[in-house]
């Protein structure tokens, strides 16, 4: 999260000790980093959260795994949220409020288009010409299942051509920004100035600084906002925009899936499909106007809430299922977090992967990677069909069901294997697979329920394990949102599972309460006063050596003195609770007159009882770079400078501002995870 903003430093809290303090050039040693000025174990407040510049307009773009799409809000009617226009193409039978997020390049690297138009012109390409374009999907897996992610990260095209992944995702953000612009300014003459436009970007929780930084790296080369004015764009995380927008609902706008009282006019006999049905059907006519009315105040469950009233968002998306717990805090309503985010990747693709799986049991492993590499565009068409079977499967379903394969899949499987694919299937150990008369893949219930068994085990027994956490214990909601969410057999399964201890709620636009809270978040970013550390960070220093408490192998004599290295200074602990507005503040000084820039490492760890920062559960995650100005006269720069930093944890990102305390002039501050 490159924070290089224009939000003024409060230079408050005291006068620093004079202790010894030298920090270290960039290329000294970084076992003698730093000692600081200042230290503080603890955050502290200055004050409110920034100020932002007033805008116009807020656009929310909700990059999903699987589906993404925008939406938007003037700021002078913030209780009106407009959805983005009809997206071309789509599948018949499948609303299509998102297009999925499926990204096709010309042979030559240039973007040629997104979603629905990418799929369905790469599905339409010649075999022999499909294999030179670059055709993306579900790629933003990849910076969730990367370790070691940085700038120069690739993701592998379908045809197993590699582009850098920053250019991919560049290239999807700048899409949805000149889609928005264009409604924006066609409607409400807004737009026109980019400047006049808040964009929101969704990730899940889940996700790591190095994760954060790169979408917000991305959303700069897309033109979304620039490094000089960082606060025009904000990272909102998935489960609280969802967790936004459900504070807003009424009654009639929520399915209960719990065995208490009724919601939406449904009982707690009424059955799962019907319910969601009926709501499905509900939302699909008052579509035609892409515009829904949020409360001006708080929907009617929060109206019934109390102080201290806690709940849990379950985001179960296309990659991940991200979980978050908040507690209602009135009567200003805002939202303070309990417990850090968790969750993992559970999210629908694992039933993709499923039947990919069960593919390769009947047909061979070798064939279908064989397959996906030489007739790519038969693949894509081969998951779409599976992908619109998946969405009717039904814990209630009693008949078999179809699934066509492509032509070339059974041409090739023929010329490949030297046998059909209905003798395959009969010498397969999979006997709840079929190939029927009308030539298709036909599967039984059971063997439906065991592709959504392992992924929708797993998202049920991380909220079990999450419920038994004592921050956690006693909620009133469980909240499943996300498209995954729309799926009658996870919902049955989350039901069973918590029914009898919370209210299970489902909104009736599930697969949209992400989208929509996020464009609530861009209009007011202090709604979520008090988030988690998820992990324990702070920096190396160097400190006066203490006899019996110090590790004699961290003794350093020098000029007479001994001082102890590597000590870990901590920022904020995790799970500790940080305020919106809170920052940590330390002062630094240059190690020599005339240093235009010092580098600060950054360290963070799971674990809380640190000492040092060559502990093995404590790594290097990012480094602060503070760009000095030059002093204006020899005096000046003879006296010991002191750089006094602010760091504020309570966001979606991790942010520094910087001040030179000798001049009162802030000082170019920068925070950077991608280069470790």
């Amino acid at each position: 999260m490159s924070t290089k903003g224009r939000q003024k430093t409060d230079a408050g809290g005291g006068t620093p000790s004079r202790q010894m303090a030298t920090m270290c050039s960039p290329s000294s040693p970084e076992s003698y980093s730093i000692a600081p000025l200042t230290p503080s174990h603890s955050p502290r407040s200055f004050g409110n959260a920034p100020q932002y510049q007033p805008f116009s307009a807020v656009v929310a773009i909700d990059f999903g795994t699987t589906a993404s799409g925008y939406a938007f809000s003037l700021v002078q009617d913030p209780e009106t949220i407009h959805m983005m226009r009809r997206w071309e193409g789509g599948d018949p039978g499948v609303a299509n409020q998102k297009t999925p997020t499926s990204l096709l390049l010309t042979p030559d690297g240039s973007f040629h288009s997104l979603g629905y138009t990418a799929r369905d012109h790469y599905h339409d390409l010649d075999p022999d010409e499909a294999k030179d374009w670059l055709y993306f999907e579900k790629f933003k897996m990849k910076i969730h299942s990367t370790c070691d992610l940085t700038l120069e990260t690739e993701l592998e095209a379908v045809n197993g051509k590699r582009v850098k992944a920053l250019e991919v995702f560049a290239h999807a953000l700048r899409y949805f920004r000149k889609h928005a612009l264009k409604e924006l300014n066609d409607q409400f003459s807004v737009g026109s100035d980019t400047d006049d436009v808040r964009w929101v970007i969704t990730v899940p929780a889940l996700w790591k600084q190095p994760a954060k930084q790169f979408m917000r790296e991305a959303a700069y080369l897309a033109g979304l906002a620039s490094p000089e004015y960082p606060e025009q764009l904000l990272i909102a995380l998935e489960p609280e925009a969802a967790s936004i927008y459900c504070r807003k609902l009424r009654l009639h706008q929520l399915i209960e899936l719990s065995n208490r009282g009724t919601a939406n006019g449904y009982g707690p006999d009424t059955s799962i499909g019907s319910s969601f049905r009926q709501a499905r059907e509900q939302l699909r006519r008052s579509r035609h106007s892409r515009t829904f009315l949020m409360e001006s105040g708080v929907g009617d469950l929060w109206a019934e809430m109390e102080t201290g009233d806690r709940y849990i968002v379950a985001d179960c998306g296309g990659g991940t299922v991200d979980l978050t717990v908040h507690q209602i805090e009135q009567p200003q309503g805002t939202l303070k977090e309990l417990y850090k985010a968790s969750g993992g990747p559970y999210g629908a693709v694992g039933v993709d992967l499923a039947f990919e799986k069960l593919l390769c049991q009947i047909f061979g492993s070798d064939y279908i990677e064989h397959f996906k590499i030489k007739r790519p565009a038969a693949w894509v068409d081969l998951m779409i069909a599976f992908e619109a079977r998946k969405r009717t499967a039904s814990p209630k379903r009693l008949n078999p069901l179809n699934i066509s394969l492509p032509f070339s899949f059974i041409d090739y499987y023929r010329k490949y294997k030297g046998r059909s694919v209905e003798t395959a299937l009969k010498k397969s150990s999979t006997h709840l697979v079929k190939w029927s008369s009308q030539g298709m893949l036909q599967m039984t219930p059971q063997a439906i329920a065991e592709l959504f068994q392992p992924t929708v085990r797993q998202v049920v027994d991380h909220i079990e394990t999450l419920m038994k956490k004592p921050e956690v214990r006693g909620v009133k909601f469980l909240f499943l949102v996300g498209g995954f969410a729309e799926s009658p057999v996870l919902q049955l399964a989350v039901q069973r599972a918590f029914s009898p201890c919370c209210r299970v709620i489902v909104p009736q636009d599930v697969g949209l309460t992400i989208l929509k809270g996020a464009v609530l978040f861009g209009l007011d970013p202090t709604i979520i006063r008090v988030r988690r550390s998820p992990l324990t960070y702070g920096v190396g220093v160097l400190n006066k050596f203490v006899e019996g408490k110090h590790a004699k192998e961290k003794l350093l004599v020098k000029d007479g003195t001994r001082w102890c290295t590597d000590i870990f200074d901590r920022f904020v602990s995790v799970d500790q609770s940080v305020s919106l507005g809170e920052v940590v503040q330390r002062s630094y000084a240059p190690a020599r007159p005339g240093q235009r820039k010092i580098i600060i490492n950054i360290y963070c760890s799971s674990e809380d009882n640190i000492h040092y920062i060559t502990d093995p559960e404590v790594r290097r995650c990012g480094t602060v770079s503070l760009e000095l100005l030059e002093t204006d006269s020899a005096g000046s720069r003879r006296q010991r400078r002191e750089i006094r930093t602010n760091m504020q944890f309570g966001d979606t990102e991790i942010r520094v501002t910087a001040l030179d305390v000798a001049t009162s002039q802030s000082v170019r501050a920068s925070i950077d995870f991608l280069s470790n």
